[in-house]
């Protein structure tokens, strides 16, 4: 049968999703932004800065797997909408209490869980619902423009940020990102996304949502390639994260830098990741997208050596070697991401790729609270080292382990949806 996936109007229904994610996002991040801001200057405590960042991300973490079952069962264009909406809500409560003036830091707490919250159920719908839209060779490309997206958002939304703050009050930048979230929803209701079947996603017999967890967790178990793609993902989070938290160290007590240093290095490193997802968008990678992995992994592993190698009167080196480490992880990811896509069942997508996620997230605050007496032991050099290394032993893993080279040979690619149960 003709499914969206494989029929040649792919684009107007997938770019119309996209859209509305781009705007949903930039509003995200420019609130974000100016949050974060307002706890600093309201607080001035490191406390409840991480208190902030843990509230947007433990939600991601404990309720990630429950969210991915939850998005294989129901409708997933819906799931995308309600988060979206649920957001808006949340945040126009907020711009109430800015109005009003009782805002307080608790508050804004609350707004962080419940987009960590919505994060977790949205990822997982746009992801699998990426396959029922796309055709498998374009995986690639599409996934390259989603993290050309996302780091374009990490170089407007400061400057965006900031310029609103100053012209205008904390609950009107709140509008905005109420204003942006219903117009993802409303973008979203221009189109249809086709649904895996619910009997190849085991909504139906009676099946329990824990069961169909559990189901997810044997799927992974069962596959060693995916199993081991996933877990060298997640050793790459734990050991990446930290040295990209603690630039700033690097920059001050290394290379005796100042703002603008920081500046400097953290804009090209963006830099960077838009020109390497936009090259990906437009060249697709290799045809075997493992080689694009492997190359960029072992490319990433010299630029992070160079950062870690760069004297201290060799800031530049190590602007370049952030520069071009910000250019292959699009490189990284993109591929990476089109074969879950193209290979997993899409009826169990949400699932798996939910499950990345909370590893991934869980990584961040396990890889600082491990790297922070490290640093300040050791320094902020030796964890671009550590992770320069892993970096090429992933790449050279990915190439000398059979179930990595050839995982793309391990289930056959997908034509199309093999059942699909309609638009709604």
């Amino acid at each position: 049968m003709a499914t969206a996936a494989s029929s040649n109007d792919w684009r107007p229904r997938f770019f119309t999703v996209w859209a509305s994610q781009a705007v949903s996002l930039l509003g995200s991040s420019i609130a974000g932004f100016a949050l974060v801001w307002w706890l600093t200057a309201t607080t001035g405590s490191a406390n409840v800065l991480v208190a902030s960042a843990l509230a947007n991300t433990l939600p991601l973490v404990l309720i990630g797997p429950l969210a991915g079952t939850l998005v294989d069962r129901w409708n997933r264009r819906r799931l995308m909408m309600a988060a979206d909406g649920s957001i808006a809500l949340v945040s126009a409560w907020l711009a109430y209490l800015f109005w009003m003036g009782q805002a307080q830091p608790w508050h804004v707490f609350v707004l962080m869980a419940a987009r960590g919250l919505g994060s977790a159920f949205h990822y997982a719908a746009f992801q699998s619902s990426v396959v029922m839209m796309v055709p498998e060779e374009q995986l690639t490309r599409v996934n390259g423009l989603s993290q050309a997206l996302r780091a374009a958002m990490n170089i407007l939304s400061p400057p965006l940020g900031a310029l609103l703050m100053s012209v205008t009050s904390l609950g009107a930048i709140m509008l905005v990102d109420v204003s942006t979230a219903m117009a993802a929803v409303l973008l979203l209701g221009l189109v249809t996304i086709p649904q895996p079947s619910r009997a190849a996603a085991g909504a139906e017999g009676g099946s329990s949502v824990w069961s169909e967890m559990m189901d997810g967790l044997r799927y992974i178990r069962s596959w060693r390639a995916l199993a081991l793609l996933i877990g060298a993902s997640a050793v790459l989070d734990l050991v990446i994260n930290p040295p990209m938290y603690l630039l700033p160290l690097l920059v001050t007590d290394h290379f005796g830098g100042q703002a603008t240093q920081l500046a400097t290095i953290e804009s090209f490193l963006s830099v960077g990741l838009v020109v390497g997802g936009a090259l990906l968008a437009a060249w697709g990678g290799f045809r075997r997208r493992m080689v694009t992995v492997i190359a960029a992994l072992i490319g990433g592993a010299v630029c992070l050596a160079a950062v870690a190698a760069a004297p201290s009167r060799s800031f530049w080196l190590a602007v370049a070697g952030m520069a071009g480490f910000g250019f292959v992880l699009p490189l990284v990811n993109g591929p990476v991401m089109a074969i879950i896509q193209a290979h997993v069942d899409p009826a169990i997508q949400g699932r798996v790729m939910t499950l990345i996620l909370s590893i991934s997230q869980a990584a961040v605050p396990l890889g600082l609270v491990i790297s922070g007496p490290f640093a300040e032991a050791f320094g902020v050099r030796p964890l671009f080292a550590i992770a320069a290394v892993v970096f090429l032993a992933a790449g050279l893993g990915a190439l000398l382990i059979p179930a990595l080279r050839h995982f793309e040979d391990s289930r056959q690619p997908r034509t199309g949806p093999a059942v699909v149960r309609g638009a709604e």
